[in-house]
């Protein structure tokens, strides 16, 4: 019944992941698909890009505690469960991170993932979450390109959380991350190599 109750929130978490909050804003306050415009990514970058800055922020910070939210909440679910708490943790920190990668609402299409991975981190590995906004902001403010910025930072949080002595599966979950946003991030590696990547 115990690994019953969990599969149903991992389940839970994956639906939670799965909101696709720049698509739905996008909808609801301009009528448009963010999919067809700038980027094309439902991501906050784009939704600013498209609708405004206030409401990248919005989807920013919904894209956060759709990881965030989950992972806090099984934390205190399962804090009991000395041996398994990090297992569980993990399985439904990973289930709502692929939610916004890959959505059920938009046939299995999401986001790069980078928001809602740095929600999850903050919950679960708050040092190396910082550390990791720090690189962010430094060479997003140096090079002006949110996507460098972006990867550096996931990229580095392994390190991080390594550095500072999370569990091991968090640090194997941030490289998961790491690995899923740089796949994510193809066309703008590219762009960055070409030198089409726009600044902000």
């Amino acid at each position: 019944m115990q690994w019953f109750s969990i599969i149903l929130f991992v389940l839970a978490a994956y639906l939670l992941g799965s909101l696709p909050s720049g698509y739905l804003i996008g909808r609801w306050v301009a009528d448009i698909d963010v999919r067809t415009v700038g980027s094309h990514n439902i991501g906050a970058t784009n939704v600013a890009r498209s609708l405004g800055l206030k409401w990248g922020l919005l989807v920013l910070i919904i894209d956060m505690a759709k990881g965030a939210l989950p992972v806090a909440v099984a934390l205190s679910l399962w804090s009991g469960e000395a041996k398994r708490t990090s297992l569980i943790v993990a399985l439904v920190a990973l289930a709502a991170f692929l939610g916004h990668l890959a959505s059920l609402f938009l046939r299995f299409r999401g986001g790069k993932g980078v928001a809602t991975a740095f929600g999850i981190a903050l919950v679960l590995m708050p040092k190396a979450a910082l550390a990791a906004l720090v690189i962010f902001l430094v060479v997003t403010l140096l090079w002006r390109y949110v996507s460098l910025g972006s990867l550096t930072a996931l990229l580095t949080l392994p390190v991080w959380a390594a550095a500072t002595g999370y569990h091991s599966l968090y640090v194997g979950l941030s490289s998961v991350f790491a690995l899923c946003v740089t796949i994510r991030h193809r066309s703008n590696i590219r762009n960055l190599l070409q030198g089409k990547e726009r600044k902000v």
